[in-house]
């Protein structure tokens, strides 16, 4: 069983190029218009990092113009080990998405296992693994039997859900910055959900309070023999949450944008899947 001591190896990322037709979804919340261009070169950044930074081998799926908000990966699966949870999004629209990230987890043999509960919704972006359990966002997008769907399909670890109020995710505002360690944004749905973590574990993590929610969402990976990486959002656009980020002991720091998508409400982690896949000697 993966736990902790595998926890942010990974050897794939699938990641889905960004549609034209990202620039004409709604706003909403009064929010700026997507930046196409823009969303073109963070997204070209981002997947530049994980190859040659990060070392992955990434899976691009073309860009799919019926399907808007494919570029938001997460939101398809669940991913621990060798299985793979298809959600089902809150946004019957989305679940298009679902079929060629199934494909691609199929072509890599990874066991893969389906919502076949029709009243369950489940967003990827709404469940946190920390190494050595699952929190999953009870939110607007995921409801308690799409939290049943993550621990029928990952059995050997605790799920717990966490209630979180508005529009966001759960991994809106929070993800992991290290094997015990949770970053956390300072909004009060942030605290919120943090005091029920917290309420919910018998394990004790640390926690990274961030002044900005979106900053909360990092991605934590392991380099192999030459350390751990954190990509986290740049200084551009958070500035007072990077100190706190340099904080981290024996960390390399990789900066990304993603201001385009997060109009939409993406984070650094839902713009791809990450997989530790043993590749086949």
């Amino acid at each position: 069983m993966a736990g902790p001591s595998s926890f942010g190896r990974y050897t794939h990322a699938i990641v889905r190029s960004v549609p034209d037709s990202l620039a004409a979804q709604p706003d909403g919340d009064g929010a700026e218009p997507v930046d196409l261009a823009k969303a073109h070169r963070q997204y070209g950044v981002y997947t530049g990092i994980l190859r040659q930074k990060l070392g992955l081998q990434v899976i691009e799926l073309a860009a799919d113009e019926g399907l808007p908000r494919s570029v938001l990966v997460e939101d398809a699966a669940v991913i621990q080990g060798d299985t793979a949870l298809v959600t089902r999004p809150w946004e019957p629209a989305r679940r298009g998405e679902i079929s060629s990230i199934k494909r691609v987890l199929e072509e890599l043999k990874m066991r893969v296992v389906e919502v076949t509960d029709d009243g369950a919704t489940l967003d990827g972006s709404d469940v946190l693994f920390t190494g050595r359990e699952f929190f999953v966002g009870i939110s607007k997008w995921t409801n308690h039997r799409g939290a049943e769907a993550v621990a029928d399909a990952f059995r050997d670890f605790a799920v717990s859900t966490v209630p979180v109020t508005g529009s966001s995710h759960l991994k809106s505002f929070c993800s992991m910055a290290g094997p015990d360690t949770i970053a956390i944004g300072s909004s009060e749905a942030a605290k919120k959900a943090m005091r029920s973590m917290e309420q919910l574990t018998d394990h004790h993590y640390d926690t990274l309070t961030v002044p900005d929610d979106p900053a909360g969402n990092c991605v934590y990976v392991r380099l192999g023999p030459k350390g751990c990486a954190l990509l986290h959002r740049s200084p551009e656009e958070f500035p007072s949450s990077l100190q706190l980020f340099q904080k981290l002991a024996d960390l390399t720091l990789i900066p990304a944008a993603c201001s385009e998508v997060a109009k939409l409400g993406g984070t650094l982690s839902s713009c791809s899947l990450l997989i530790n896949k043993k590749l086949d000697r």
